[in-house]
């Protein structure tokens, strides 16, 4: 959260009514932020072997990177919607490959609306598979998941 200078997200890290997961960078956790529960903790951790840890300094639980794709899915089970911020390219075009994709994780330009579509429709010249550009650096962005866009 320390490099993110967007007041939108901020704003949308700070509400406390939708829950937030938010994927870092490789080799940190999966921050998720969500309304309080006094049982938030094993609710959070299900059946699965690893436990949350609370992050004092953020307010708010760290996940393994490997349940980014869990931690929204229960999220949108409990809650019916979920901000997911994760890092994106600007410039980076979308492409067949994401929108035949599953789960959660998108680092194209679309940032998820075409994730796992199938094909988004409109006048998209297929070039292959794996057509895209990675100009620009990596910026943090965000889009709410709800189950009604599933």
């Amino acid at each position: 959260m320390d490099e993110v200078q967007d007041q939108r997200l901020l704003d949308i890290w700070s509400q406390k009514r939708i829950p937030v997961v938010y994927k870092q960078a490789r080799s940190f956790p999966v921050l998720v932020r969500l309304p309080y529960a006094p049982n938030n903790r094993d609710w959070l951790r299900g059946d699965q072997r690893r436990k949350p840890e609370w992050n004092e300094k953020f307010k708010c639980w760290e996940t393994p990177q490997a349940w980014f794709d869990y931690d929204i899915n229960l999220a949108l089970q409990k809650y019916g919607k979920v901000f997911v911020v994760q890092l994106y390219k600007e410039q980076q075009k979308c492409a067949p490959a994401c929108w035949n994709a599953e789960g959660f994780h998108c680092e194209c330009s679309c940032m998820g609306a075409n994730h796992g579509s199938g094909h988004p429709g409109g006048s998209w010249h297929e070039i292959s598979d794996t057509f895209a550009f990675s100009w620009g650096e990596k910026k943090y962005a965000c889009r709410l998941v709800s189950k009604k866009t599933l």
